[in-house]
């Protein structure tokens, strides 16, 4: 028969917060799975449990147990083969074989110490195992306390089998509950039980908190651009809501770049300061020192005001094309300075912007706002069925090396509004009356430009669409099938705009969506005439779930004269076609599956426009393939007709492997080529990368017959749980590159 023994001793502190089965990384929750340690719920706070099948008291203070000794207190539990336990000096002895586990460790050891008013224990012949994040190993002796493990002559790893692809062997190692850092003296890193390191002393994280120091290292390809590169990040945890990264980056062919970002975190401001700075480019000797800064804020000083800052600088035109960073894409051709201070009132919005922006390359220049005011009524007023809205802009616009060097514009929209909704159909009619009026300075000879100009127009639409839904047996048999076809008439007469400059103004994307929007330009320096009528429907298809599997949509505009087709209108405004026929679908007949395809074309000249198809699938475990086709008439006057693969296909649940692939059908020849392999395990991830891809030139195009290819080799390996992490994952190796991987546009990514 069991006896039961209740101890009274003095009030111990609060335990750490206890593991849960969450606290374990999804991928190795397979093989760490200690049970959840939780304290007796009907023991009292100052008390002992204790529980065997023989008892042999010693005095009134002391008590020998043995058989299947079971002890618990509010801050751990003990199996054991025996104990001693002294009541009046709050000591415990325990022989093993025996197990041990608190909120923080499970031990299974062969003997132990413990001194329980102070939560001290110790532990011989410990194998060790952590239980709130991912960690195990032995050692000759354990210490454990309230604020820290302490390990002599032990290992650890996070690797999850008996024979570890790695672990750190060290003299001593100290786990930090409080910090949830590890401190190792005298370690050996061993790989396959085979040394490769001598380290005196390092840190390296057991959780997810911050802590100043080296991070893993990272080796970055053997590229013929850059040549070998490796780059050893400094992480500084100035405070907890300031923070910096600071990154020598070497590059065999280029030289020591130095990378670094500051990020803040107050209680009205957050942002990131990015510096990044090259004394001298190797591979470019004639210029001068390379950097980027880039400044990126938002402010939120109470409920009505805030304040958006985005700024890149560059130093030369080249920079990210040659160097590459996170803060810009190869491919850009202006640089954005943008600061926008928003008011949020009860009745109106304003945006007070100053933008510039640095152009990139031979691309056409770009007026600076300095400042461009903007509001609108919140809410529109209301009388009877009629809504007021009223929109202004006050603008400031420079350039000292265009021909306008400078431009101001008023532009105020009063408009009225009638809207009838039901269930199966609306009615929306519409009249604005625009007027802008521009002071404009420069050298006007031989152009057409004006230094006063105003123009004041009407404008009207009358939009209506019908929506039917019937049964239907398509994908399955308890579908709905909608029909939904809708008419837009558009007027406004014709103005002389030839003697106004382009400021901010540019021409919006021709698809079914645009077929029935108000106007076909981006800003008010050009409001098409238009005297026409849109026809368009649309039909899907939704499962018994709502699940949207399938739709088409069909739209085009007649011209009620000629005098107001787009053609007529496309003076000083770039060269484009005007989709006065567009056509888009989506098929998703399978979870897994998704079919889209979309066109304009032009109905008059019978030219394709613009088209795209995609095919897609996604499996379980990253499984991933896409099958794409992209074609446009003319982007900066050259015809682009390109199709492309992406594709992530696990080998087992370990491996993956990564595939992309561009070809220009214009040029015969690819333009991206990417090819990987990865296997990532719980305790270590290896990535091995190739790739072949043409270099960005700004100054000429992707079809350019003298293109410059840059081709090559990655090799990353990390040792998860030294502060290593595999951030490269399939999906993020298919979105890198000059063509990322994009879902359709109108799915969830």
């Amino acid at each position: 028969m069991r006896k039961t023994w209740g101890v009274a001793l003095l009030t111990l502190s609060s335990a750490p917060a206890l593991a849960t089965s969450e606290s374990t990384p999804m991928q190795c929750s397979q093989y760490f799975q200690p049970k959840n340690w939780l304290p007796l719920s009907s023991l009292p706070k100052n008390a002992i449990d204790i529980q065997a099948d023989n008892v042999e008291m010693q005095g009134t203070a002391s008590a020998e147990f043995s058989g299947n000794v079971d002890i618990n207190t509010t801050k751990m539990r003990l199996s054991a083969s025996s104990a001693l336990i002294d009541k009046e000096r709050g000591l415990l002895n325990a022989t093993g074989p025996l197990t041990y586990q608190d909120a923080f460790t499970v031990v299974k050891s062969s003997g132990l110490y413990a001194d329980l008013n102070n939560n001290d224990i110790s532990l011989l012949g410990a194998d060790y195992q952590l239980t709130q994040q991912v960690g195990r190993g032995g050692a000759e002796k354990l210490y454990a306390s309230e604020k820290e493990i302490s390990l002599y002559n032990s290992s650890f790893t996070t690797c999850p089998v008996e024979a570890p692809f790695w672990q750190l062997e060290a003299s001593t190692i100290t786990l930090s509950k409080q910090d949830g850092w590890g401190e190792s003296y005298n370690a050996v890193l061993k790989v396959l039980d085979t040394p490769i390191i001598y380290i005196p002393y390092f840190t390296f994280p057991i959780d997810d908190r911050r802590k100043s120091g080296l991070l893993a290292p990272v080796l970055s390809s053997s590229s013929s651009k850059y040549g070998f590169g490796m780059a050893l990040p400094f992480y500084w945890n100035i405070a907890p809501n300031y923070d910096a990264t600071i990154t020598p980056r070497y590059m065999s062919k280029k030289g020591l770049q130095l990378i670094s970002e500051f990020r803040y975190l107050t209680a009205q401001h957050q942002g990131l300061i990015g510096v990044e700075y090259l004394n001298k480019d190797d591979a470019e000797p004639q210029l001068d020192s390379r950097y980027l800064v880039h400044w990126q804020q938002q402010s939120y000083f109470n409920e009505q005001w805030r304040l958006s800052i985005d700024v890149t600088n560059v130093s030369d035109d080249a920079y990210l094309t040659d160097l590459d960073s996170k803060y810009g894409n190869q491919t850009e051709t202006q640089l954005n300075r943008t600061g926008i201070l928003s008011y949020l009132g009860d009745d109106w919005l304003t945006d007070i912007k100053l933008q510039n922006f640095e152009v990139l390359g031979d691309h056409t220049e770009s007026y600076a706002a300095l400042p461009q005011i903007s509001w609108r009524n919140r809410t529109p007023y209301q009388w009877q069925n009629l809504s007021f809205s009223f929109l202004g802009d006050l603008s400031h616009f420079r350039n000292d090396n265009l021909v306008i060097t400078e431009a101001s514009r008023l532009h105020i929209e009063p408009s009225v509004h009638f809207s009838v909704e039901d269930y199966a159909w609306s009615f929306l009619a519409e009249t604005s009356l625009l007027h802008t009026h521009y002071e404009q300075d420069g050298d006007f000879s031989n152009t057409s430009y004006e230094k006063s100009v105003s123009r004041t127009m009407p404008k009207v639409r009358m939009h209506t669409q019908l929506n039917f839904e019937r049964k239907t047996k398509l994908f399955n048999n308890a579908g709905i099938q909608t029909l939904e076809p809708q008419i837009q008439y558009l007027y406004a007469p014709k103005r002389e705009q030839n003697n106004i400059g382009l400021y901010d103004t540019t021409r919006l994307q021709d698809d079914f969506a645009g077929l029935f929007r108000e106007q076909r330009f981006s800003g008010v320096d050009r409001i098409a005439q238009a005297n026409q009528f849109t026809l368009g429907a649309t039909t899907r298809v939704f499962d018994n779930d709502s699940t949207e599997r399938f739709n088409f949509s069909i739209g085009q505009i007649i011209y009620l004269s000629d005098d107001v087709k787009p053609s007529a209108q496309a003076s000083n405004v770039e060269t484009n076609y005007n989709a006065l026929f567009a056509a888009e679908t989506m098929v998703h007949w399978h979870r897994r599956w998704y079919f889209s395809a979309g066109m304009q074309y032009d109905a008059d000249s019978k030219d394709l426009i613009q088209s795209h198809t995609t095919l897609n699938y996604r499996g379980d475990n990253n499984k991933l393939v896409q099958l794409n086709h992209r074609y446009a008439n003319s982007v900066s006057g050259y015809e682009i007709d390109q199709i492309g693969i992406f594709s992530s296909l696990p080998i087992n649940q370990n491996w993956q492997f990564v595939a992309r692939y561009h070809r220009d059908l214009n040029a015969s020849r690819s333009v991206e080529v990417f090819a990987g392999i990865q296997y990532d395990s719980c305790c270590w991830a290896i990535q091995i990368t190739g790739g072949r891809h043409i270099e960005t030139d700004l100054n000429q195009t992707i079809n350019h017959d003298n293109a410059q290819f840059d081709t090559s080799i990655g090799f990353n390996f990390v040792f998860k749980g030294l502060g290593g992490k595999s951030n490269n994952g399939a999906s993020q190796l298919l979105q890198q590159g000059i063509f990322g991987y994009r879902r359709p546009y109108f799915l969830n990514n």
